[in-house]
């Protein structure tokens, strides 16, 4: 009969034990999954950013060539100044947004793994508290 005890006891600290790991497992599972929709989100940020910054420098050529074009044109007849000059405005008013858009994104980005480092410490200061 102790034989049958001591089989039950080791029989629940193993039980234990699997749930024990299997939590563990889960945890860091989790703990993963975050870190790769980190990693998704700062790839989507990256590639937004290099969009804003190829029309940025697409407007802002595009604006120096017509400011090149309006002083040429600008000992030409009347009214190409005036289409040349609205142009130029348009395409220095869009790189300049464009510019403006990517010089936020820039700064206003959080930390890479914030929201895991914060899981991290929670789950840190959960099993401190247990102890």
């Amino acid at each position: 009969m102790a034989s049958n005890e001591e089989e039950g006891a080791g029989g629940g600290l193993m039980d234990s034990v699997r749930r024990l790991a299997a939590t563990a497992v889960g945890l860091v599972e989790t703990r993963l999954e975050i870190v790769v929709t980190e990693l998704e989100e700062e790839k989507l940020r990256l590639r937004q950013m290099l969009i804003l910054g190829v029309v940025a420098g697409f407007c802002l050529g595009v604006a120096a060539l017509l400011a090149v074009m309006l002083v040429v044109v600008l000992f030409w007849d009347t009214h190409r100044l005036a289409a040349i000059g609205g142009l130029l405005v348009l395409f220095l008013g869009g790189g300049a947004v464009a510019a403006m858009a990517l010089w936020r994104q820039t700064g206003a980005h959080a930390r890479l793994f914030d929201t895991t480092l914060a899981e991290l410490r929670k789950d840190r200061e959960r099993l401190g508290r247990r102890s």
